[in-house]
Parts: C-alpha cells; structure tokens; sequence
C-alpha cells in the first residue's frame, strides 16, 4: 500500500491514518509486547515511517531507534506508548509538547484499579494537554482498510484478515481481539477495530460520530460497558442513522437490578439496562442479545439489503434443519407461507424428476440442490416471488462435497434483487459458512442467527429518528414545593397543575367529613389513607373501594386500627375520592439515572410489577435542557404495550380515550423536565383511561422531590 497523498487535520482521522508511528518504549524482541507493535507494523504492510524509542537500543530489526523523545527526527503523527502506569504521563507530556496529534496509552493501573490509580490517570489526562488520548488500559486499534495496525493484540499474529464494511468500537481490548479473530475465521470483512478502554479522552461517540464519516464502513458494531456522556452518543448513533450506517451493540451489564430502594413501582420496573433499552431504541441502535448476535447481524446489516415485510422463504436440501429454521422464525413473529401460485408453477417448471418438493415452504429441493441450475432457478423464482421478503437458504452436508459449486450459484443470483439473502449451514462446516460469506452470502451455524439477523433488517427498515419535544411553551408555575416524599393529595395537586387530570377527592380526619364527602361526590368512593411515609398503601389495609355515605364513616375508623396493626402508625388523615371505573388501569411513571430521564408507561394497578408489560421513553436534552415529549412519541409508546389491544378496542371492547392519554403522558413529561433535579421520583399508579371522548383520570400519586 502506498503511504497516504494527504495529511488529515482532525486528530482521530490522524490516530486511524498515521503517515507516522513513534513507539514509546519498543522492544526488539517481538515475542515481547513491547516487541510487537513494531513487529505487526512491519508484518502487515504499514507504508509509513516507523519511529522506535528505546536508550538501551541503536536499532530495532531494521530501523534506527531513537534514545528518547527530544531525538526524534520528526513529530510523529501517533504515538504507541508502553511504558507502565508509573512513567506513561512523562512520555505523553513529551509527545504533546511537541505537537503529536494522539498517543494510544496501553497501560493498566488507572481508575480500574483505585484511588491510587484514579490519582494516575488525572495526572494523565493534565500531561496530555491538547493532544488527544486513546485509552489507558486499551489494546489499541487497527485499521484493515489501510493496513495500519497499532496494536499489540496477539490475534494480529494471523497472517491475513478479511477487510470490509463493519467497524467496531469495544470498551474492552481482550474483546475486541476476539472480534478480530473470530470475524477472520468466518470471512467477515472490518473495515477498523478500536478499543477505547479507560476512555481518559476519546471515547465510545467520538468513534461511532467518526465512524459515520468513513467512506470504507457501512455497519458499526460496539461493545458497551457503559456509556459515559448520554448527549454525545445518541448524537453520534442519530448521524450515523441519518448517514444508513445501522449501529449493532452488546450491552454488558443485563442482570444489574438497579433500583432495589425505589420508592415507586417505576423505580422498581426501570432499573438501568432498562434505560439502556429505552436509550438504543430511541437512537435506531440495535440490541445485540448475545455475543455471536455482535458478529451475526452486522454482516447481515453489511450487505445493504432491505427487508420490506416479515415473509420468508426457506429453501432447503434437508428437512429437518428447514423445520428448525421455520420454527425459530415463526417464534419470533415472521412468516413463512407457501408459495403463491405463479412462484408454485415456477418452481415446479424446473423439475425434472418427482423427488424435490418445490411448492410448499420450506422449498426442498432435496439433492437436486446439487444441481447448480436448479438451484439458480429456484434462488431466482424465489427472490422475484411477491410472496417473499426475504431469503434463507439451507446448506446441507450433501452440498459439503461441492462447496464452491453451490456458493457460486447463490452469489450468480444477487444482482437480481435487494431482498435479504443468507445461508444456515447445517453441518458444522465453518470453512463453507467463511465461503459463503467472502461471496456476500451471511452463514449462520444456528438457526437463531437467521432469526436475529432478519429481524435487525427489518427493525432498520422501520427506524424512523425522533421528533424532539414540542415547545412547552411558560413554564408552568408550581410556587414553593417541600423537599421530601408528599402525600398523595399533594403529588396529585402537583400533577394538575402540569394538565394531568386527577379524580376528584377531598381531605378528611374524621368519619363524619368522610360521610360529608362522600355524599358531596355522589355515591360510591374510595377511601384511603394520608401519609407520605407509606407509599403502597394497600399493602398495609390503607385502601379500601367501593364504600357508601353511610359505610365509609366507620370503615374510617376500621382503617385507622388495621394500618396501626400493620405499619405501627395511627393515621391522622383520609382521602375520600371518587370511585373511577370502566378503564383501563395503566401506570405512569419517570426514573432517572446516568443516562438520563425517562419516562414510563404500563399495565397499572396491584399487577403493574407482576406483569410488567411496560415501554420507556428517555427525555430528549438539548444546549437549552431536558424537553418533554412529543405526542408523536407518547403515541407509539402506548402502541409499544403488549395491552395496546384493550386500548385499541379489543373484541369489541369500547375504544379508549388515547387521545387524552396522549396529552397526559406530554403534561407529565413536561414536568418531569421542567422540575429537573428536582423530581427524585414521580408515579401515577392507576391512571383510568376511560372510553373514548370521556378523558383520564390519575386515581393515585407518588412524588418525591430533592
């Protein structure tokens, strides 16, 4: 390769394009890892100059080593650091003095290691300066479209690497060695590999934002500790949506509780890989399952195939592992249907004999698959079939004999649509699948693998990037607020202030006010206790529904020994509400963390966490702050509830007023915004959606304020 005919100015295209590479404390010895950057520099072809630094050498193999920093002949464009923790900063305030665009810091002992460490990586960071920083603790990157590889990594020691479109961007450098090898393997082309590790300075969006740029990438691929600045990473997923640069990632960390002292049942339901969630849907990022899922999709995505509709032909040499396929599809809500009768006739033109079935699906050719023009005419009849979106075709061990016979039919047959089309080989065979892929044919050993990667195809095709929050308009004003959990009468005065609807109640402390009261509502009511120390009052009798005016005085006095019993303490005061019936009881609730706020909806009432059937939605934040959301957004979050259906007039059920709904999800979002830092917690648990045209109403409260 010939060194590049330009001289980037950014400095993250500089640390991936290096005209130069000094290397801080290189070895000549390349089984050592001090040894091997300058060793896989060499091996893999960078075109550059190389710039060893060692006082203990004059030459390391066949190029001159330099005593120190200051004895450069030049300023290098990157510099590989491998001194220890204890000296990195004094090489790194070196290299920035004399004006190095990067230095890639290899180093462990930093903040992954304790105070003292952390004490290490602050005296990083100020040596630095300007000069920008990949890692500490980091295996470095490569860079397979240009053949530079800054990296110790012993998977470099392959000799040769598929290079194509998928970047990756890992937290963890064993992992993105992994990657490396496992993708070589397969025949999965990368375009570039970094690790960014302590992310000191460049970190996971810097990546994916530059990455969106690149001309030699078309996926992006992440594995994902933790994602350290909200704001920049879904700016970075959103360029990259809006350059058709689908993003895949791994999110370590699933089985984190995250809210085991919430006082709300949102708080409990929320919990941080939620947010995770909630964050990568809003982007258009897709969620990698399991590892393999990190690998199988993207190569999926890389082909620049589009998947329209969730019908899928499976054409098949062997019945069984065509069944397997079929199944694991229909599991996750695709279709298979057989062939509609122009593409039936079509295929069956092409028998010769009786023993393929050709008019059913799976398609099974049986070994007349071995024939590559049958294979070619079903392949083609298949993809031109309106009956189809997509693809599957299953490698039998009766095509293991001619490999490239059969690689070669499928890959003839491309060009003739966009329609998704990959391989499940069903033997273990990986030399096959690493065939199949180098043609441009995704091969999959499981059958899942089919099923995630056609899903990620069709959840791509339907992304469609936020609208952020509409103009909120004054903000509303909610004079002095208490610092603490409030009652329930005072979360839900909080929340009409904000235009969420509430029931209509009154405060009482005696059985003859509740009476009063009750008779004032009109007829049938609910009575519950008054007390910012106990949040699920139901749990310690402090509800009761369905009382009368002549009832709910000496159920009052009932109450009041029940909730002593129970909780120790004697409440002093009493709800009595109207009776709200004939809805749907949903939950509506925010949550905050790291990654932002949220907010929440769901199947309300005592079941809310039993079921769980929620959706979430992170606030959209911009230079002026937290907005609320669209009522585009709340829409689809309803939409999202597996109970959408009760909404949407299930069986004849009335249809339910979303209309309102919708206005109540933005008043409450709108609050949580505006409140900020303030709002700790904040919850309606039910709100009542009543039938179209008749509103909603929050039937019960909980907020905690800072």
């Amino acid at each position: 390769m010939d060194a590049p005919v330009f001289a980037p100015t950014n400095a993250i295209a500089r640390l991936l394009q290096p005209r130069s590479v000094a290397i801080i404390g290189a070895s000549a010895d390349p089984g050592k890892t001090a040894g091997r950057p300058v060793a896989y520099l060499q091996k893999h072809g960078f075109a550059g100059r190389i710039l060893p630094v060692n006082p203990k050498a004059d030459r390391i193999v066949d190029l001159p080593c330099y005593a120190d920093i200051a004895s450069l002949p030049e300023t290098p464009d990157v510099a590989i650091v491998l001194l220890g923790a204890e000296r990195a900063h004094l090489a790194v305030k070196e290299l920035s003095a004399r004006g190095c665009a990067a230095a890639i810091v290899l180093a462990s002992g930093y903040t992954e290691t304790g105070e003292e460490g952390a004490r290490r990586q602050k005296q990083l960071v100020e040596a630095a300066g300007s000069m920008r920083i990949l890692g500490p603790n980091t295996i470095g990157l490569v860079n397979l479209t240009d053949s530079i590889v800054l990296s110790a990594t012993g998977a470099l020691e392959m000799d040769e690497f598929p290079v194509g479109g998928i970047g990756v961007v890992s937290q963890s450098g064993g992992i993105l060695g992994s990657l490396l090898s496992r993708a070589a393997a397969r025949g999965i082309g990368l375009s570039k590999l970094i690790s960014t590790s302590n992310e000191v300075d460049l970190e996971l969006a810097d990546f994916i934002d530059h990455l969106a740029d690149d001309p030699a990438t078309q996926v992006i691929a992440l594995y994902i500790e933790t994602v350290r600045d909200p704001a920049k990473f879904r700016a970075a997923c959103l360029k990259a949506a809006s350059k058709g640069k689908p993003v895949v990632a791994f999110k370590i960390g699933r089985s984190e509780a995250g809210a085991q002292a919430a006082v709300s049942h949102t708080g409990a339901m929320a919990g941080a890989d939620r947010m995770y969630d909630a964050l990568f849907k809003q982007v258009g990022v897709i969620r990698a399952q399991t590892f393999n899922d990190l690998l199988d999709i993207p190569v999926a995505l890389a082909t620049g195939r589009h998947m329209r509709g969730q019908r899928v032909a499976i054409l098949t040499s062997t019945g069984g592992a065509g069944t397997l396929v079929s199944d694991d599809l229909g599991v996750a809500g695709f279709e298979t249907p057989a062939p509609d009768a122009a593409t039936a006739e079509a295929l069956r033109a092409l028998q010769t004999g009786t023993e393929a079935v050709l008019d059913r699906n799976p398609i099974d050719v049986t070994l007349a698959g071995l024939r590559p023009d049958l294979l070619r005419g079903a392949i083609r009849a298949l993809l031109a079939s309106p009956s189809y979106d997509a693809l599957v075709i299953i490698v039998g061990s009766s095509s293991l004999a001619m490999p490239e016979l059969m690689a070669n039919a499928i890959r003839d047959c491309l060009p003739d649509s966009d329609k998704p089309v990959m391989a499940y080989v069903s033997p273990h065979a990986p030399e096959v699948g690493a065939l199949l892929t180098r043609h441009g044919v995704p091969a999959f050993a499981a059958a899942e693998s089919c099923t995630a990667a056609l899903a990620a195809m069709f959840k791509i095709s339907g992304f469609v990037a936020p609208v952020d929050g509409q103009d909120a308009g004054s903000d509303i004003v909610v004079g002095e607020l208490p610092s603490g959990s409030l009652d329930e009468a005072q979360a839900k005065q909080l929340f009409a202030r904000f235009n969420v609807p509430c029931a209509a109640e009154r405060i009482v402390t005696t059985p003859a006010e509740a009476e009063a009261a009750a008779r004032e509502l009109g007829g049938r009511v609910v009575l519950k206790i008054l007390s910012s120390q106990i949040t699920h009052k139901s749990d310690v009798g402090g509800v009761a529904i369905g009382l009368t005016p002549e009832t709910v005085g000496e159920r009052l006095t009932a109450m009041t020994d029940d909730v002593y019993a129970k909780a120790g303490v004697r409440p002093d005061r009493f709800l009595v509400q109207e009776m709200v019936g004939g809805g749907t009881e949903l939950i509506l609730g925010m949550h905050r963390d790291a990654l932002g706020t949220a907010v929440l909806l769901g199947m309300g009432g005592i079941t809310a966490e039993l079921f769980k059937d929620t959706t979430m939605r992170l606030l959209p934040q911009d230079a002026h702050g937290i907005q609320g959301l669209s009522r585009a957004d709340a829409l689809s979050m309803a939409k999202d509830l597996k109970t959408w259906p009760l909404l949407d007039g299930f069986r004849g059920r009335p249809k339910a007023d979303v209309d309102a709904l919708v206005d109540a999800i933005v008043a409450f979002s709108r609050m949580a915004a505006q409140l900020g830092d303030r709002l700790v917690e904040a919850e309606i648990n039910p709100v009542f959606v009543r039938a179209q045209g008749q509103g909603v109403s929050a039937a019960d409260g909980v907020v905690v304020l800072a």
